[in-house]
């Protein structure tokens, strides 16, 4: 087992903005021919977004935010969470619940709401940039 110092230091190196995710997302996007903006400040921080249609795009991390737990082989995200400290355990309920309450206060401000996988971003981005021009296309024409 690590001590805290260590494992301070790892966590404290995880990026949060300019991911691998975002960086294969984007080039799939700008290839679309799609144009956003990079981490806008409204709430959540989107790590895209389309100001003008109101679509915020989130690259959810497997680990922080929930997934983890398919990528390993657990039948549930509670079923991982038995193998990690209280303190693990808190941090990643809070993030998913403030995932949760982010894209509901969006939502209620009008915006689109699309959240990719780390690890479906890392399989296809061109997939994920496809929803994400579909979306774009479903504003354009009714607008």
């Amino acid at each position: 087992m690590r001590d805290k110092l260590t494992t301070s230091k790892i966590m404290a190196a995880i990026k949060s903005k300019g991911t691998k995710p975002e960086r294969l997302l984007s080039s799939a996007m700008w290839s679309l021919g799609l144009r956003y903006r990079k981490q806008y400040k409204i709430i959540g921080r989107p790590d895209f977004v389309f100001l003008r249609a109101k679509i915020a795009i989130f690259c959810d991390g497997d680990f922080w935010h929930g997934n983890n737990w398919r990528l390993r082989g657990y039948n549930s995200h509670e079923q991982e969470l038995t193998k990690y400290s209280q303190f693990w355990v808190d941090k990643l309920k809070r993030n998913q619940e403030r995932d949760q309450h982010v894209t509901t206060e969006l939502e209620l401000m009008g915006w689109i709401v699309l959240r990719f996988w780390e690890s479906d971003i890392k399989i296809s981005p061109e997939e994920c940039a496809r929803k994400i021009y579909e979306e774009y296309q479903k504003w354009r024409q009714s607008n």
